[in-house]
Formats: C-alpha cells, sequence, structure tokens
C-alpha cells in the first residue's frame, strides 16, 4: 500500500529543505505575517480557540527569529529588542482580543520581511558579478 502524498505539501517542504538561510528567514516573516491575519479574522468572528491557536505560532516564529540572531553584530541587539516587544505585543493582543495590536505588529513584521527581501536581492546581485554596485 502507497501514500498518496499532497504535491503541495512535498513542495513546500523540498523548498524549505533547499532554502538558503535567507530565504528561510523570509519564509518565517511570511508565515509570522499569515498568522497574525488568520487571528485578526479570528478575532472578527470570535474565534477565541482559532485567534489563540496563530497569535501562539506568531509568537513562536518570532522566538525562533530572535534565538538565531548573531549577538556578535550591532544590528542584532537593536532587532532583539524588537523582537522581545513584538512577542510582547502578541501576547496582550491574545489576552485582549486586540486588532489595533495586531494592526501595529503587522506593521512591523512587514516591514521586517520587506527590508529583508532587500538584503536577499542585493545579496543575490553581488554574488552574482553584477558587484560593485551600492
Amino acid at each position: 500500500m502507497t501514500l498518496a502524498i499532497n504535491p503541495y505539501t512535498a513542495y513546500q517542504q523540498n523548498s524549505v529543505m533547499t532554502a538558503s538561510p535567507g530565504e528561510i528567514t523570509l519564509m518565517l516573516y511570511n508565515g509570522c505575517l499569515k498568522f497574525i491575519k488568520q487571528a485578526s479574522l479570528a478575532i472578527k468572528e470570535s474565534n477565541i480557540e482559532e485567534k489563540n491557536t496563530n497569535l501562539k505560532k506568531a509568537q513562536k516564529i518570532i522566538s525562533e527569529l530572535l534565538i538565531t540572531l548573531n549577538m556578535d553584530l550591532e544590528v542584532s541587539k537593536n532587532m532583539a529588542i524588537m523582537y522581545e516587544y513584538i512577542h510582547h505585543r502578541l501576547i496582550e493582543a491574545n489576552i485582549k482580543n486586540d486588532l489595533t495590536i495586531l494592526e501595529e505588529v503587522e506593521g512591523h513584521v512587514t516591514e521586517f520581511r520587506d527590508t529583508w527581501k532587500q538584503v536577499i536581492q542585493v545579496t543575490r546581485q553581488q554574488q552574482h558579478g553584477s558587484g560593485g554596485h551600492a
């Protein structure tokens, strides 16, 4: 008996296994945003269990981003402060069912994600011979 494999699941697993660390960070940001949006929708629908599940997933992602920071870099110390703040706000939003807090947090995570995308693009350009340009 063979198990049917969902092609989408196989693709997702393969894309994570072949992703660079930079791409994995981007996936984490996108996942966090997805869970924040799902939690916002759950609050609007008064689905407390769904809200709690999604906010806990978002918190886990932020915790993962925090513990993987290279603290030898000065910028990482500032990032750590922001990640801790976002984590705290996610907990607060969960306790208070507060959509305003989620909008704020979503804005921060979107900014990090967009900046990270730019870093990946610049790095790729430098690696592929377009170097020398700022």
